[in-house]
């Protein structure tokens, strides 16, 4: 009977680890930069990007943009400190994708940031910005 009680315990604590590290996964982070300031990332560190040609609720990048800037999309998001969760939203695409919104703004990633912390795609085309939480949507 010990012995089933440990595996039961060793089997709990396994999926709590679990759990722990899904969960996690879909957490928003606020990261700091010069020349940048505040902008969002992933768990991973990997920059959020939003699309000045994008309304609440809607996206404008389709086809070959989404091959430059991919679609992020978790189904739930932990908020970082100081944003409300509910600030965090999904839509469904014309394309029938689901991606996750701030603010009803779709969030994307930019294929040149290979690595954790990297902001190449702040500006380019005068379109592309990262999520200033502290100034979004810009006025």
């Amino acid at each position: 009977m010990k012995k089933f009680t440990m595996v039961l315990v060793v089997i709990g604590v396994i999926a709590l680890g679990i759990s722990i590290a899904i969960g996690s996964h879909h957490t928003v982070k606020i990261q700091e930069k010069a020349g940048i300031g505040k902008y969002f990332t992933d768990t991973e560190g990997k920059t959020l990007y939003w699309f000045k040609k994008d309304s609440p609720g809607k996206s404008s990048c389709n086809g070959p943009c989404l091959e430059k800037w991919p679609i992020y999309y978790r189904d739930k998001i932990a908020a970082p400190k100081g944003i409300k969760a509910a600030d965090f939203g999904t839509i469904t695409r014309d394309d029938g994708k689901k991606q996750t919104t701030f603010l009803g703004y779709p969030i994307y990633y930019f294929i040149n940031d290979k690595q954790a912390g990297e902001t190449t795609g702040q500006g380019v085309n005068d379109v592309w910005y990262v999520f200033n939480p502290d100034n979004f949507p810009p006025k």
